[in-house]
């Protein structure tokens, strides 16, 4: 597996060692990888030379073509190109209605136009199809190459179409061939079993045993199993194509039809292949050149149609491979066997192909693609393509599959929903709009406000992201006519499209936004009326959601922590700790002090209030980095008698920072600067005090009372636990509070 580290030490390396380490690397890891490849891929180029009712050899020729050429050219590291059971459908109706010679033509011009394509610099645009539409596809050939395949399995021939296989099964079944049929069915279980052997024999492919021991039964077995047939050599396979005689809109369809598929399945394996390893990372464009440029060649050496193939790619990958020289490699093995080796490919049954054949057919239906279709809402779409990819051809079988995946995301997108109900115990009601609202929309939502009563109050929330002219008008007409029979109309706008600009310009999709720019937008100008501004944005957009929890809260209030922090503008404790209207009972002062003689009214009253009458579960100190008054006091700057009076009370501080304090070091250790350390020390000293405070300390012999200290970073917006002896990190998991005894012991609470 190639790595950036790999990369680099290779590239700073001497010039002279460049080739032995290269050398080196491809014997170590491409060679033996090689093999493995070729292994899978040689019974794979078989199989589908006969799936698609082509020659033998223009498998063969495919095979090494794609290993060799694009292994030379292409974009992708570690892709393993070569003839694909993708095409296979495709392919076999071409060449039963053109003919061999002209399907080489085909393939041909297909390559040229891939090549057109990857210069055009649209390859990442091929991708841009559904998902679930590929899946189906995928699925869709897998069915159609399995039902053929079954007949070769029973000793006859596959038929033209799928419903033709289906409906002549019955009797296929009756006149099976004994002994075909028993080959094909111990390669499938070969297949099947071989995932539970032990690793070290997975090591040889579990396709290749299968063949060889189908290959080894067929010779030892009674009986006289039908066997692949090569007429010639592959050098006497080897022909210039043929230009079509007639037909050129079928022709120009079949290219392009060749051409899309290839690549967008080499497109697809090389995204799927790049996510095996941690290497280079796929050039495209270039990629999808070299899989036209290998798909010339083929059509002109006599070849099938050439993609990259996930099953060989990712047995690259498995074995350890690190460049293309083993795409390459794997590519010269095919070709010396296919010349050497004639022999041994004709003793091998078709039985043992069509066995291996439906095998992957099955495979490509994947039970993962089917649940993940039904989990995101699109199983429809995936039972629909794979069923007119079965029963018609596979090029109508993706189009249709695409055009009703845009259908469905066009529902999706012009989707909107409405909600009219009344506020229990009021005559008020409330009309919410969500989604897109468009002239589409009216019927729905004319009904829908029609529902409403004359007369009465209405809270109108639109949480649309997109509001054209027609629906502003329907909403603006329905207001003014409401508002005219007594009844009164309130808006309130959550999303991104506003009724105010509806009519400013032509209607466009709103710029979605965070929380920081719906809660803190209006805090960030900085002209006079910034504060009247934002309530205002209050009022509009955020009072009716909080409305009713705060009349829960009119007549008392139940915090769970009381919040001790600074006074800096850039600390908000309600964002920080996720907390909302009633949770935290705040104090705040210039350094999150708390006067260990206790001299200072205001925070002992608070402290008191919490404490005794309010019962808060925690008592909180939360300081902060870059903090103005440690700084202060750090330096020993003086910051005039006001201030310095108030930072007289952070003295205790200072002396156990300058002691060695154990959070010094920890803070340290961690890389923070000396005015954040201070800070962490500050709340650590906070801790301490509060600990041997009577008003804490009877709480928590009482109840259990928790003191915690927390420190915000400002430039990172990480929040870290302090506690009296260190600084942790929250994880995911509720950071543990530091209680305090009845005895002024420190320790970790149960929880």
């Amino acid at each position: 597996m190639s790595t950036d580290t790999d990369a680099t030490r290779v590239s700073a390396a001497p010039p002279g060692s460049l080739w032995s380490d290269r050398l080196s690397s491809i014997s170590r890891h491409d060679l033996p990888a090689s093999i493995v490849v070729f292994l899978v891929a040689l019974p794979l180029s078989l199989g589908i030379a006969i799936a698609s009712d082509a020659p033998i050899a223009a498998g063969l020729i495919a095979a090494a073509v794609g290993g060799i050429v694009v292994g030379f050219l292409g974009g992708s590291p570690l892709q393993v190109s070569g003839p694909a059971a993708g095409l296979t459908v495709v392919v076999a109706e071409i060449i039963h209605q053109f003919g061999w010679k002209t399907t080489c033509f085909i393939t041909a011009a297909a390559g040229l136009l891939q090549i057109v394509f990857g210069l055009s610099r649209i390859a990442r645009a091929a991708l841009a199809i559904a998902p679930v539409v590929v899946h189906a596809m995928l699925a869709g050939i897998g069915v159609t190459i399995a039902l053929q395949q079954v007949h070769v399995l029973l000793g006859g021939a596959s038929r033209s179409s799928a419903s033709e296989n289906i409906t002549e099964l019955p009797g296929q079944l009756l006149n099976a061939h004994g002994d075909d049929f028993v080959i094909g069915v111990i390669v499938i279980g070969i297949i099947v079993a071989w995932r539970r052997v032990p690793e070290k024999v997975r090591l040889i492919p579990g396709p290749l045993v299968a063949v060889l021991v189908g290959t080894a039964l067929s010779l030892a077995l009674p009986g006289d199993p039908d066997r692949i047939k090569i007429d010639s050599s592959l050098f006497d396979a080897i022909g210039l194509p043929a230009l079509p005689s007639g037909n050129w809109g079928g022709v120009a369809l079949a290219v392009l039809t060749i051409a899309l598929i290839a690549s967008v399945e080499s497109l697809l394996s090389a995204v799927a292949v790049d996510k095996l390893h941690t290497g280079k990372r796929t050039d495209f464009d270039r990629e999808l050149m070299a899989q036209g440029t290998a798909n010339m060649a083929s059509g002109m050496l006599g070849g099938l149609p050439v993609t990259g193939v996930i099953v060989r790619s990712s047995t690259n990958v498995a074995a350890g491979a690190r460049t293309q020289s083993s795409a390459i490699l794997h590519g010269v093995w095919i070709l010396v066997f296919s010349l050497a080796l004639v022999g041994v490919v004709q003793q091998v049954p078709k039985s043992a192909l069509a066995g291996l054949l439906i095998v992957v057919g099955v495979q490509l239906v994947k039970l993962a693609h089917i649940q993940l279709a039904h989990r995101t809402g699109d199983l429809a779409v995936y039972a629909v393509t794979m069923v007119s990819v079965v029963f018609l051809n596979l090029l109508e079988g993706v189009l249709i599959g695409l055009a009703m995946a845009f259908a469905m995301l066009l529902w999706r997108v012009v989707k909107v929903s409405m909600q009219v109900t009344p506020v229990p115990g009021t005559d008020r009601w409330i009309v919410r709009v969500e989604g897109t609202c468009t002239f589409l929309a009216l019927p729905k939502l004319t009904k829908k406000l029609a529902m409403v009563p004359t007369g009465a109050d209405v809270l109108v929330e639109l949480t649309v992201d997109f509001l054209d002219h027609a629906g502003y008008e329907a909403i603006h007409d329905w207001t003014r006519q409401h508002e005219s029979t007594g009844g009164a109309v309130e808006f309130v706008e959550i999303g991104t499209a506003r009724m105010e600009h509806a009519m400013t310009g032509p209607p466009r999709r709103g710029r979605a936004r965070g929380m920081l720019d719906e809660v803190l937008g209006p805090w960030r100008e900085r002209s006079g009326d910034a504060v009247a501004a934002g309530v205002v944005a209050y009022h509009r957009s955020h009072a009716h959601v909080i409305r009713p929890h705060l009349d829960q809260l009119r007549d008392r209030q139940d915090p769970h922590s009381l919040f001790l922090t600074c006074a800096d503008s850039r600390i908000v404790p309600n964002v920080i700790t996720n907390s909302g209207p009633g949770d935290l009972f705040t104090v705040r002062n210039v350094g999150n002090l708390h006067p260990a003689d206790g001299s200072d009214a205001s925070i002992e009253a608070a402290l008191s209030f919490a404490v005794d009458h309010l019962k808060v579960r925690d008592v909180v100190v939360c300081g902060h980095s870059s903090c103005g008054a440690m700084q202060a006091l750090l330096t020993g700057a003086s910051t005039g008698p006001g201030l310095d009076n108030w930072l007289a009370h952070a003295r205790p501080s200072l002396d156990a920072y300058r002691a060695g304090h154990p959070v010094r070091a920890s803070a340290a250790a961690a890389g923070y600067d000396e005015t954040a350390q201070l800070s962490m020390v500050n709340v650590a000293v906070q801790l301490e005090i509060l600990q041997r405070h009577p008003v804490v300390r009877q709480a928590a012999a009482a109840r259990g009372l928790t003191v915690s200290g927390l420190f915000f970073d400002i430039s990172t917006a990480c929040m870290l636990e302090i506690t009296t002896d260190g600084v942790n990190e929250f994880t995911d998991r509720v950071a543990e509070p530091v209680m305090v005894t009845g005895r002024g012991r420190v320790r970790r609470s149960a929880r």
